[in-house]
């Protein structure tokens, strides 16, 4: 825990260094494209101005001067499987961008989903006779939770605190500067393999790159997706990648549950190239341009050419009808939702005092997929955009870019995690574990 501690301190004196400079690289590693956005930051971009616990991600003084996205190689379930490959694909994205923007970029923030994330929620009081609340104090109740013991071979990703108490007064974002007699913490903190972790910071270094930051693609999806009032009383963001399906939980501005579904669009898209004898990429532009999951009496008639290029007239001018598509597809989605709802189920989300879904990522533009999803998550559903970000180019916009365009809100104003504050090292163990949503029932 002691050498996570440093290495995520370093990485933030890296970001301080990276934005002193002006210039600094975002890239999102998944399993079917990797993306990279060059930002350039001005004066009023600087995290020094703003030392708010909690500060939502704002878009002042940062904009986007380069951008580029590349088909990925070498990625499977959001994981480095072929490091040769990642790494091309890695340069390939960072030397267009660097070429659009104009400028050399050492310095990157990555984000990766998968590596079986799992939530904890800690949780711990520290007395304080009656002084002020200074970083000190919070840097001692951040010390005091006791940390799970969360396996050999996994490590800590994010670790936020997501609500402060002052004697009885709860739900405070940042207590610093007020007087009281004992202060609590709720904490949210994320492990992941550290496997992943491991491969994704040699790959860039062997990419010459600085790593200047790390983050879960669920987290950063749920910042760019969800609007202010839904990160504020309570929502879920599902990001339906290629390789996986991200699933995060919001409440009060802070993500306080994460977890993964290893199944994405790449699945489906394999699912049609069996069902139908295709080619892969035949699969992809039949399930972009032709794809839903609700199936009407015209899909009968409606004929989709699903011609080849084999050379072979009779195989190369076949028609499938709408409706056997949509059969082959409605199965994987409907398999992919009742994963995620055991996840949801699990986290406790029916407990939050809102239960807005928001589906967003690449896969999340299927046809009637937010009609499914609302049956089968008995939840309000709507299909999320990424919020705008200064300069940022039409081609990017898109839901496929949620945690790339969070992932730029996440730099900009990063939120206070355990490594911002002086814990003293020795405090850093411990064996217990409590549930994560547990403090709404009890102080909402």
């Amino acid at each position: 825990m002691t050498d996570l501690y440093q290495s995520q301190r370093a990485m933030r004196q890296m970001r301080r260094l990276a934005m002193q400079r002006g210039v600094v690289a975002i890239l999102d590693i998944g399993s079917s494209k990797i993306s990279c956005l060059v930002l350039r930051f001005d004066g009023t971009g600087r995290l020094s101005e703003d030392n708010s616990i909690g500060s939502l991600a704002g878009q002042s003084g940062v904009r986007v001067i380069g951008a580029a996205t590349t088909r990925s190689r070498g990625v499977t379930f959001g994981e480095i499987s072929a490091m040769q490959e990642t790494e091309r694909a890695i340069r390939t994205a960072v030397q267009a961008a660097q070429k659009m923007a104009e400028v050399r970029v050492d310095h990157v923030i990555a984000c990766f989903a998968g590596a079986l994330p799992r939530s904890y929620g800690l949780d711990a009081t520290v007395e304080l006779e009656g002084q002020e609340v200074t970083e000190n104090e919070i840097a001692r109740v951040l010390a005091a939770c006791e940390v799970p013991e969360y396996g050999a071979g996994r490590e800590v990703l994010h670790a936020q605190p997501v609500n402060f108490a002052l004697d009885n007064r709860s739900g405070l974002e940042d207590p610093r500067g007020q007087m009281g007699q004992a202060l609590s913490v709720d904490m949210h903190m994320l492990t992941v393999e550290a496997a992943a972790i491991q491969n994704l910071v040699r790959c860039i270094q062997r990419c010459d790159l600085e790593l200047a930051g790390i983050a879960s693609s669920g987290y950063v999806s749920g910042i760019s997706a969800l609007v202010e009032d839904e990160q504020e009383l309570g929502a879920a963001c599902i990001d339906l990648g290629g390789g996986t399906t991200s699933v995060s939980i919001f409440m009060k501005k802070h993500m306080i549950f994460a977890d993964a579904v290893r199944m994405g669009g790449d699945h489906i898209t394999s699912d049609i190239s069996m069902g139908l004898g295709v080619p892969t990429a035949t699969a992809e532009r039949i399930k972009t341009m032709s794809g839903g999951v609700h199936a009407t009496g015209a899909d009968d008639r409606d004929m989709i050419d699903i011609g080849g290029e084999t050379g072979d007239w009779e195989r190369d001018r076949r028609t499938v009808s709408r409706a056997e598509l949509i059969g082959i597809m409605r199965p994987r989605v409907e398999e992919i939702l009742e994963e995620v709802r055991v996840r949801l189920d699990a986290a406790g989300f029916d407990h939050l005092p809102s239960q807005q879904i928001v589906l967003t990522g690449g896969s999340s533009q299927i046809l009637g997929l937010d009609g499914l999803a609302s049956r089968i998550l008995g939840q309000q559903v709507r299909l999320g955009r990424p919020m705008r970000v200064h300069g940022l180019p039409q081609a990017v916009t898109g839901p496929g870019f949620a945690s790339a365009v969070g992932l730029c809100l996440f730099a900009a104003h990063p939120q206070d995690e355990w490594w911002d504050f002086e814990a003293p090292v020795d405090r850093m163990s411990g064996s217990s574990m409590r549930r994560v949503v547990r403090w709404f029932k009890d102080n909402w």
